[in-house]
């Protein structure tokens, strides 16, 4: 099956010179365009937003952006293939087996040039595991448990924090009869699913042989990035703006969370950079493991543009105000 290449810096809407910085805030702001609690039109913002998450996962990674890089859309003669945990690095002879998923969130690019996916290893590979398993060492009739397959999963921060079952489709091309094989399943995201932990599910994997067992299928969680939190450990991290006077003041704002808004109190006086902890909204570590908390990263901002009555109350607060902040320590010469 074809698979048509992406083009990440497109999605984006950014150079293929864009720094991390850039590349951050291009996917925040398409990222609150089309966030799926905020967008008008559900269906058609979902698509959009996991398209915007693959490009983000891709090129906010230095690893898989300078492998993006490197072959372009060139990719598929540049090393196309899967790999699998029991011949990693190792080429293996003959055709391999396609695997296409539905409903990981990822494309069938991102699948495909990025891994997941696995392959029939070598004759000789099948017959010692069979061995293993209480095959006869010379007999080459008996059976052998099938290969494993992996793939990535995109899960989102609620499902991380509450659980969730997700439907998912396996598609299997067979290279040398050519006949394609559908099969739809549902996976569990347990609570507290971990960044990089593989969900096990039994008997989805490759084919067995001569009879043997079909392996599993493995699928690796990657969270889904969101436009407001991010993810450190099992704490999260948001960024709130605040106005000059608010910091200097104090004030209540409503804060986001997971599991609802929360008020929370920024006292007098609080420096940019300062970080207010709201405990407990955090990600669980474990199923039905206490959660991290949240971390409030203040960010004082100016105005950028003033009228002229607005300018006339600043300049009096100059004049009026004894606050230096490069006022020398009183033992400095």
């Amino acid at each position: 099956m074809a698979v048509e290449f992406r083009d990440y810096y497109t999605v984006l809407g950014v150079p293929r010179t864009a720094t991390d910085d850039e590349i951050k805030k291009a996917f925040r702001k398409l990222a609150r365009l089309y966030h799926p609690d905020v967008a008008k039109d559900k269906k058609t913002a979902e698509q959009k937003f996991k398209e915007i998450n693959e490009a983000h996962a891709v090129l906010s990674d230095p690893i898989k952006r300078k492998k993006y890089d490197e072959l372009g859309a060139d990719w598929e003669n540049g090393g196309r293939g899967y790999s699998t945990p029991q011949d990693s690095g190792r080429a293996r002879a003959g055709p391999q087996p396609e695997y296409h998923f539905g409903g990981t969130g990822f494309s069938d690019f991102f699948e495909q040039f990025f891994g997941g996916g696995a392959g029939r290893a070598d004759v000789d590979d099948l017959f010692r595991q069979a061995r293993s398993q209480g095959g006869r060492a010379g007999d080459r009739a008996y059976a052998a448990k099938g290969e494993e397959v992996e793939g990535d999963i995109l899960v989102t921060l609620d499902e991380a924090l509450n659980g969730s079952t997700r439907t998912i489709s396996l598609q299997r091309l067979d290279p040398e009869s050519g006949k394609r094989e559908t099969e739809t399943f549902q996976v569990r995201i347990p609570p507290g699913a971990q960044e990089g932990r593989r969900i096990r599910v039994p008997a989805k994997g490759g084919p067995g042989y001569g009879g043997g067992a079909a392996g599993d299928l493995f699928l690796r969680v990657q969270f889904e990035a969101h436009p407001d939190f991010e993810v450190r450990g099992n704490d999260l991290y948001q960024e709130l703006p605040l106005a000059p006077w608010e910091a200097v003041l104090g004030t209540q704002v409503f804060v986001p969370t997971l599991s609802g808004r929360v008020n929370l109190r920024v006292p007098p006086g609080t420096d940019s950079g300062r970080q207010l902890r709201v405990k407990a909204q955090g990600l669980p570590a474990k199923p039905g493991g206490d959660c991290g908390d949240l971390y409030i990263v203040i960010k004082v901002e100016s105005p950028t543009s003033l009228s002229a009555a607005e300018r006339e109350l600043w300049e009096k607060l100059a004049r009026e105000s004894t606050f230096n902040p490069r006022q020398p320590d009183a033992d400095e010469p």
